[in-house]
C-alpha cells in the first residue's frame, strides 16, 4: 500500500516528476486524481507558480462549480500567500519543491514568494476564481446586445435564483396559450384523457427540467423525429393508418386456430377457443385485437404455454405480437409529438416571463456563452479580448461539467488547437470521473474524457493520473479496492496514511427485528398519539443502534465534529436526528434546507399573518404558543372560550368574536401573565405594522419581545445556534428579498409563504455532521457512518424523458418522451438500457464518494427491509468485507451539553427616538418613486392596462390614498405624453429592455429603460421630480450610461433622456 500510484502520459512515475508536470504553469495538463489526492491543492499550487512566473492576477481564471467552492479556493489562496510571507526562507523553499520546482529554482524564487502577498494587496487586483455561470455572465455583460436579442436573453441579466418562484404564473400563462391555440388544445385534451391531469403535469415538469435539450433538439429539427413510427419496428404494418387494422387479415387464421383449440382436450385450450370466437365476433378491430390477445397471452404479455405447441398457434401469437409492437410504437410516437409541442409552448411562456422581468436562468447563461463563442464575428471579438486578458485557465472538478458547458468552453479553446501553446494560454483541468454524481444537473463524466483528449491532442498537453490518496487509512482503502476491483476503469489505490484504520458494520440483531415487525399498535387515541408506521419502526431501530455506536465513539475521545453520518436521502437522517436529540448528542445537518422548515421562522410568519389579518385565529394561536409568548394550552382554551369558539355542556355560550378581539377585550385583565404580555406587545406591533417596513417590524418584534433569549432558554443547547440563526436569516431576508421591494406586511408574508426559500445553517464544528452523499462531497472526517445502505432499488420512472447526447455533438441526437420505463416502446429500449447503465454507474460513484470520506474508520448500517434486500445495493456489496461492530454493547450515555451560564445584565433603555420628520417624508417619496419605476417596468411592451398594475404597486409599497393618487398622476402623465409615448410603444421600437444591467470600467450599472428607435439607442431614466435636469449628479450618471452603451454598440448613435413624473422627456445628451 505504500508504493505511490502516479502516472505521467500513461507511464508510472514518482511523485517528484508528477508534481513537476502538474504544477508547471507553462504546460497544459489534464489530471485524473482519486479522492483525497489533493486536486484543489494542485490547482492552487499552479496559481501560485503562475504568479511567481510573472502572470498578473487578472490573467489567471480558475473555474469551479459552486460559490462555496470558489469562496474556499479564494480563502485557501489568501491563507497560503499570508503564510508564505511570514514563514522562514527554508520553509518557502520546501513548499516550492513540493510544488514541482527544483532545489536551485526554488531558492531563487523564494524571495519572490515572500513578497507575493504584498504585491497582490498593493496592486489591488486578484485572481479570477468564479463558478462557470459567473464567468459566463461576465462574458455576456460585454456581449453585443444584438446577440442577446437573437438568443432571446434579457440583457438585464438578472439571475433567477429559483425557477419555482415563477411556476404559478408560468402555468397560468401556459393554460391561456393552450386555450388560444386549437392544435395545442387538442393535444392537451388527448393527453389528459389518456393519462390524467396529474401525469400530464408531471410530464410537463419533466420536460421543463430538460428545456435545454428540448430547445436544442427542436432548433435543429431533431425533436419530433426523436421517436420514429411503426416503420422502425414493423415495416410491414406501416401501410396502415393504425396498425391494429392489420387484425382483419388474421381473422381467417384465428378462426381456424379457434377450431383447433376447441377440438383439444385441455380445459385451458377450450377456454382460449371460446375467447377467440368471441374476439372474432367483435366488429371493431381494437376490441377484437384486445380480446384475441387476452385469449392467447398472459397478463404480463407472454404467450400462454398451456395451449399446446402447434405451428398455427405460434404463427398466430407471432402475428399478434407484431401488431402489439406496432401499436405500442405508434401510441408512443403520438404521445411524444403531443408532449413535445406542449413542452415547447411551456418553454415559450417561460421565456416570455423572463424577458418581461429581465431575468435569466443558468441555462440562459450557458447557451448565451455558447452562442457568443460560436458566433463568427462575436467569437473573434471575444477571442481577442480573452487572448489579451487570460493566460492561465484552470478548471476544478471537471467531471461535473455538462455537455453544454464543455461545448461553450471548447468554442474558445478550439482556437488554440494546433498552436502548441505558443499563443500564451495554458490549460489545467482536474477531476475524477469516479466522483461524478450530479447527472440531475446535467453533469456528464464522459465530457471529462472528451476534454482530456482535446487537451492532449489539440493543445499538446500532458495526461496525468494519481491513484495515491493522502486521506484514507489502509483499512478503509483495502475495502475500497476490494469493492471496486471489478468495476471498469478502476485502478488500485495506494495511501500515504500510516494509520491502520478499519471497516465495520452495525446491524440490528434478528431478535429486535422480529420484535419490531411483530409489535402491534392496537387502539390509540388518535388526537394524542401519533401513528407509527412499520417502516418508521425499522428506521428507528437502525437509528438507535447507530446512535449507540456514535456515543461509544464520543466516549472513546473522538470529537463530535470528526464524525460524519452519510445517507443518500434525507429521510434516514431525520430519523437519526431524533434519536441523537433524545441521547443528548450535539448534531447538525449543515446542508441547505427550506426556510419554512425552521420552527421559529414558521412562528414568526404566523405572527406576521396575525398582525396583517387580525381575524386569522389559527395564526394567532400558533404565535401565542411560540417561545416569543409561551402561552400554555390552558391559555388557548381560555381564549377560545372567551372568543366563543369552544363550547362545553353546561357552560353558557358567549357571542362569537375573533381571538384577537378576545385577547384585547375588556375581560383581558384577569388572564394569565403570558396572555396579558402578548396583548400589550401585539397591540403595539399592530400599530407599528401600518407605518414600518417588514424588516423594521420584525426587528422590533425580536428586540421588544426578547425573542432570542426566550428561544435560548427553551431549546436544547445543541439546537440553540441553528434556531437563532434561522431568526437572523429571516431578518436579513426581510431586507434582501426581491431587492427589499416589500414595504408593506401583506405582500411580504405572501412572498415568504409562496416562495421556495432556502436556509443554510451555520457550521457547527463541535457537532456530529448529518449529510447526504452529495453534501459530503469534498469533505472528510475521522469516522464516517453510512446508514440506510440496503435501500430498495429505485423504481422504474414514469412520465419522463430520455436524452441521447453524444459528448462530441453540439446538440442532442434524440430527446424522447417516455410514458413508462417499465413498458418502453421498442424503438427506445436500447436508449433506456444505456440510461439505466449510466444510473448504475452513478450509483457506484456515489458509493465511492461516501466510502472515501473516512480517514480512519468507516462504518455501515442498514434499515432492515420489509422484504428481501437489494442484491445490487451497497449493503450486499460491502457486508462481507466488514467486521462486526467491535465496541462493547454496554449502554453508553452522552450528557447533553449544558447551556453556558449567562450573567444577568441590567436592561438598558434607549432614549426616545426623535420624530421622523423629514426622514419619514423622504422615505415616503422614495417608496413612491420605486412604485412608479415598478409600474413602468410592468407596463412596458405588454399592452396591459395600467390600472391593475398601479393597484398592485400601491399595495406592494404600502402607499396611502394620497400617494396612490400621485402615482396614478405620474404614470398617466408619462404614458399619455406625446413625447414619452413612442418610447413605450413596441411597434415603434427596434428593441427595448427594462432594468438593463451592464458593466463599465469595472462598475455594475443598471439602466431603467434602454431602447433602440430608428437606429438610435436611447438611455431613459425615470425621475419623479419635475426638473431633474438641474441636478449635476443626474447628468453625470446619464453620461456614464451613454458611454457604457456606446462601448457595447460601437459606431451606433447613443442618446439619453430623463423622463419626469410630469410626463416631460428631457434629452440630456
Amino acid at each position: 500500500m505504500s508504493a505511490a500510484a502516479y502516472f505521467v502520459d500513461g507511464r508510472l512515475a514518482d511523485s517528484a516528476e508528477f508534481y513537476r508536470v502538474a504544477c508547471d504553469p507553462a504546460r497544459s495538463v489534464v489530471v485524473e486524481a482519486c479522492a483525497g489526492a489533493g486536486k484543489t491543492w494542485m490547482l492552487i499550487s499552479r496559481i501560485v507558480r503562475a504568479l511567481l512566473a510573472g502572470a498578473a492576477p487578472q490573467e489567471i481564471v480558475a473555474i469551479t462549480f459552486t460559490r462555496k467552492a470558489a469562496g474556499e479556493m479564494r480563502e485557501r489562496l489568501g491563507e497560503w500567500l499570508a503564510e508564505f510571507a511570514a514563514c522562514a526562507a527554508d520553509e518557502r523553499v520546501a513548499a516550492l519543491v513540493q510544488r514541482g520546482m527544483g532545489e536551485a529554482e526554488a531558492r531563487a524564487a523564494a524571495p519572490l514568494l515572500a513578497g507575493l502577498h504584498e504585491r497582490l494587496l498593493s496592486e489591488g487586483r486578484f485572481v479570477e476564481i468564479r463558478t462557470f455561470h459567473a464567468w459566463f455572465a461576465q462574458l455576456l455583460r460585454a456581449a453585443p446586445l444584438e446577440l442577446l436579442m437573437a438568443e432571446g436573453i434579457a440583457p438585464e441579466l438578472q439571475l433567477l435564483e429559483d425557477e419555482a418562484d415563477l411556476q404559478p404564473d408560468l402555468f397560468k400563462r401556459f393554460h391561456r396559450a393552450v386555450l388560444a391555440d386549437a392544435g395545442l388544445h387538442a393535444d392537451y385534451l388527448a393527453q389528459i384523457a389518456l393519462r390524467g391531469r396529474r401525469v400530464v403535469e408531471d410530464w410537463l415538469l419533466a420536460g421543463f427540467a430538460k428545456r435545454v435539450e428540448l430547445r436544442l433538439a427542436a432548433q435543429h429539427g431533431r425533436l419530433i423525429e426523436s421517436l420514429p413510427g411503426v416503420e422502425s419496428v414493423a415495416p410491414e404494418l406501416a401501410c396502415h393508418a393504425d396498425p391494429v387494422e392489420a387484425f382483419g387479415a388474421l381473422r381467417s387464421e384465428l378462426a381456424e386456430l379457434a377450431r383447433e383449440l376447441g377440438a383439444a382436450k385441455g380445459v385451458r385450450a377450450q377456454e382460449a377457443a371460446r375467447d377467440l370466437q368471441l374476439a372474432l365476433e367483435c366488429a371493431e378491430a381494437p376490441a377484437a385485437f384486445d380480446s384475441a390477445w387476452a385469449a392467447l397471452f398472459t397478463k404480463t404479455g407472454t404467450p400462454k404455454k398451456t395451449l399446446g405447441d402447434s405451428a398455427a398457434l405460434r404463427q398466430a401469437q407471432t402475428a399478434l405480437e407484431r401488431i402489439a409492437l406496432a401499436v405500442a410504437q405508434r401510441q408512443a410516437q403520438l404521445e411524444h409529438g403531443r408532449m413535445a409541442r406542449l413542452c415547447l409552448a411551456l418553454i415559450e411562456q417561460f421565456d416570455a416571463i423572463k424577458s418581461t422581468r429581465g431575468l435569466v436562468d443558468m441555462n440562459d447563461l450557458e447557451r448565451g456563452a455558447l452562442a457568443l463563442l460560436a458566433d463568427g464575428a462575436a467569437s473573434a471579438w471575444v477571442q481577442q479580448r480573452l487572448d489579451a486578458q487570460v493566460r492561465h485557465l484552470l478548471v476544478d472538478e471537471f467531471q461535473d461539467t455538462s455537455p453544454l458547458q464543455w461545448h461553450a468552453l471548447h468554442g474558445w479553446l478550439a482556437g488554440y488547437a494546433g498552436a502548441g501553446g505558443g499563443r500564451g494560454l495554458s490549460v489545467f483541468i482536474v477531476g475524477d470521473p469516479k466522483q461524478s454524481i450530479y447527472r440531475f444537473r446535467r453533469a456528464e463524466p464522459r465530457v471529462f474524457m472528451a476534454a482530456r483528449d482535446f487537451v492532449v491532442t489539440g493543445l499538446g498537453g500532458h495526461l496525468l493520473a494519481c491513484d495515491h490518496t493522502r486521506r484514507n487509512a489502509a483499512g478503509v482503502l483495502d475495502v475500497v479496492n476490494a469493492a471496486f476491483a471489478a468495476v471498469d476503469g478502476f485502478r488500485t489505490h495506494t495511501t500515504a496514511s500510516s494509520v491502520a484504520g478499519g471497516f465495520e458494520a452495525v446491524e440490528v440483531p434478528p431478535s429486535e427485528r422480529a420484535n419490531a415487525e411483530a409489535r402491534e399498535e392496537g387502539w390509540r387515541p388518535s388526537l394524542e398519539v401519533a401513528r407509527s408506521e412499520p417502516e418508521f419502526k425499522r428506521r428507528q431501530a437502525e437509528a438507535e443502534h447507530v446512535t449507540h455506536a456514535i456515543a461509544q465513539q464520543l466516549a472513546s475521545g473522538v470529537p463530535a465534529g470528526e464524525i460524519f453520518v452519510l445517507a443518500r436521502k434525507r429521510e434516514a437522517l431525520r430519523v437519526l436526528a431524533q434519536s441523537l436529540r433524545h441521547a443528548g448528542i450535539p448534531h447538525v445537518a449543515p446542508e441547505e434546507q427550506a426556510l419554512l422548515d425552521a420552527p421559529d421562522v414558521r412562528d414568526l410568519i404566523a405572527l406576521l399573518e396575525a398582525l396583517a389579518s387580525p381575524g386569522h385565529d389559527l395564526a394567532l394561536a400558533q404565535a401565542l404558543r411560540s417561545p416569543l409568548f409561551g402561552a400554555s394550552e390552558d391559555d388557548l382554551l381560555e381564549l377560545a372560550r372567551a372568543a366563543g369558539s369552544a363550547h362545553w355542556l353546561g357552560v353558557e355560550a358567549v357571542p362569537r368574536r375573533s381571538w384577537w378581539q378576545a385577547l384585547h377585550g375588556a375581560d383581558a385583565a384577569g388572564r394569565s401573565p403570558a396572555l396579558q404580555r402578548a396583548g400589550t406587545l401585539l397591540a403595539a406591533w399592530r400599530d407599528r405594522a401600518g407605518r414600518s417596513s417588514p424588516h423594521d417590524l420584525l426587528d422590533a418584534i425580536v428586540d421588544e419581545g426578547d425573542l432570542l433569549a426566550r428561544i435560548a432558554a427553551r431549546v436544547p443547547a445543541a439546537e440553540c445556534r441553528a434556531r437563532l440563526h434561522a431568526v437572523e436569516a429571516l431578518l436579513a431576508l426581510a431586507l434582501d428579498l426581491d431587492g427589499g421591494r416589500y414595504s408593506e406586511l401583506y405582500g411580504f408574508v405572501r412572498a415568504l409563504k409562496t416562495r421556495a426559500l432556502g436556509l443554510v445553517l451555520p457550521s457547527e464544528p463541535d457537532a456530529v455532521q448529518l449529510l447526504t452523499v452529495h453534501g459530503a462531497k469534498g469533505l472528510e472526517a475521522d469516522v464516517v457512518f453510512m446508514i440506510d445502505t440496503d435501500a430498495q432499488a429505485t423504481r422504474a420512472e414514469s412520465a419522463t424523458l430520455l436524452v441521447d447526447w453524444p459528448v462530441d455533438a453540439a446538440v442532442p441526437a434524440r430527446v424522447a418522451f417516455l410514458a413508462s420505463e417499465s413498458r418502453p416502446p421498442p424503438a427506445l429500449r436500447a436508449l433506456l438500457d444505456e440510461e439505466r447503465a449510466q444510473r448504475e454507474r452513478e450509483e457506484l460513484n456515489a458509493l465511492y464518494v461516501a466510502m472515501t470520506r473516512a480517514r480512519r474508520l468507516l462504518v455501515i448500517s442498514r434499515t432492515v427491509p420489509a422484504r428481501s434486500g437489494n442484491p445490487a445495493g451497497w449493503w450486499s456489496r460491502l457486508r462481507e468485507l466488514a467486521q462486526p461492530w467491535s465496541c462493547t454493547a454496554e449502554s453508553v450515555s452522552v450528557a447533553a451539553q449544558a447551556a453556558p451560564a449567562l450573567p444577568e445584565l441590567q436592561r438598558w433603555s434607549a432614549p426616545p427616538r426623535p420624530e421622523a420628520g423629514g426622514a419619514a417624508r423622504d422615505e415616503a417619496q422614495a417608496r413612491l418613486g420605486e412604485a412608479m419605476h415598478r409600474v413602468l417596468e410592468w407596463v412596458s411592451g405588454t399592452g396591459r392596462a395600467a390600472g391593475p398594475l398601479i393597484d398592485a404597486a400601491a399595495q406592494m409599497y404600502g402607499l396611502d390614498a394620497a400617494q396612490r393618487e400621485r402615482l396614478v398622476e405620474a404614470v398617466n402623465a408619462i404614458l399619455h405624453s406625446p413625447d414619452c409615448m413612442p418610447y413605450f410603444d413596441a411597434a415603434q421600437l427596434d428593441w427595448a429592455g427594462n432594468e438593463v444591467a451592464i458593466q463599465y470600467q469595472g462598475e455594475d450599472l443598471r439602466i431603467d429603460r434602454l431602447v433602440r428607435r430608428a437606429g438610435t439607442w436611447w438611455v431613459l431614466d425615470y425621475k419623479l421630480g419635475s426638473s431633474p435636469e438641474r441636478q449635476d449628479e443626474y447628468l453625470q450618471q446619464m453620461q456614464r450610461y451613454r458611454e457604457a452603451v456606446a462601448q457595447l454598440q460601437p459606431g451606433e448613435p447613443v442618446r439619453s433622456a430623463l423622463i419626469t413624473g410630469t410626463g416631460r422627456l428631457v434629452p440630456v445628451g
